[in-house]
């Protein structure tokens, strides 16, 4: 995806904010796309990288222009508010349970999250939990729900409040497990003791979907560097981009390219 030898001239109203996950922050990814798209187009980017649930909060109030989340329940629901005008497949990796070699709870090779979930449980063993209204967070709670509850107030269920890469460093320091995406845990690994325990199961599919804010949230949306910025996303260029990423420096593709898809062929 080369780069054209000179910048685009600037729109009429140049600057667009992204609200997006802490994991297309830390994975890398957004410094090698948003480069690439204000030199495309001539817009430059604000990137505000939170949780799921707080960059949708943010489309609600029209303090975002266009989201870029992976929290598909939460989508369909700022959806069928009428927060957004359009939602579309993006990308998808995948959740990985993450814990020390010594693995206490026994999890290692279970074929399913939710069996994972609860030996934790009944072990009693560490457990860091984002606790940020992410989609990962999200997806956690949905997991502890399934088996056998959310473990809220238990001494060895620790939440940080915080993003992938520092709760991935706080699970690291105090030898616990967590649920991280792929991308994250690959940009970190090199400072990580912490090892694949269950990957693979269904539910673990972790899928992106990029969302134009309706520009009825507020007068100060940029309802067209948001459909420019989405368009950017989901065109072959940056969807071969996207395919390529991390395969260099990880030996592996740090994201699947999805665009165009049907979503329930994502991950076939």
């Amino acid at each position: 995806l080369a780069a054209p030898t000179t910048a685009a001239a600037k729109p009429a109203n140049p600057e667009i904010i992204l609200a997006t996950t802490t994991s297309t922050q830390d994975s890398g990814l957004l410094d090698v796309l948003v480069p690439l798209f204000q030199n495309q187009t001539g817009y430059t980017v604000k990137t505000v990288a939170v949780g799921s649930g707080q960059a949708m909060s943010m489309g609600e109030r029209g303090e975002a222009d266009v989201l870029l989340v992976h929290s598909p329940d939460a989508e369909q629901k700022f959806m069928g508010g009428g927060n957004g005008v359009q939602r579309r497949l993006v990308m998808h990796n995948d959740f990985l349970i993450i814990g020390p070699a010594s693995d206490p709870a026994k999890i290692k090779g279970a074929k399913s999250a939710v069996e994972a979930l609860k030996k934790i449980a009944d072990s009693k063993a560490v457990f860091i939990s984002r606790g940020d209204n992410s989609g990962t967070d999200a997806l956690e709670k949905k997991l502890f729900g399934q088996a056998g509850g959310v473990p809220k107030g238990q001494p060895w269920y620790q939440e940080t409040g915080q993003g992938m890469g520092a709760t991935l460093n706080v699970a690291n320091e105090k030898d616990g497990y967590t649920i991280t995406d792929r991308a994250t845990y690959l940009a970190r690994k090199k400072d990580l003791k912490l090892e694949p325990m269950v990957e693979g199961d269904a539910p673990l599919l972790n899928i992106y979907h990029v969302i134009e804010v309706n520009p009825n949230k507020s007068a100060k949306i940029n309802a067209a560097g948001g459909k420019a910025f989405a368009d950017f996303m989901v065109a072959a260029a940056t969807q071969q981009a996207i395919g390529a990423f991390g395969k260099d420096k990880f030996g592996q593709a740090l994201f699947v390219p999805d665009a165009g898809k049907k979503l329930e062929d994502v991950g076939k």
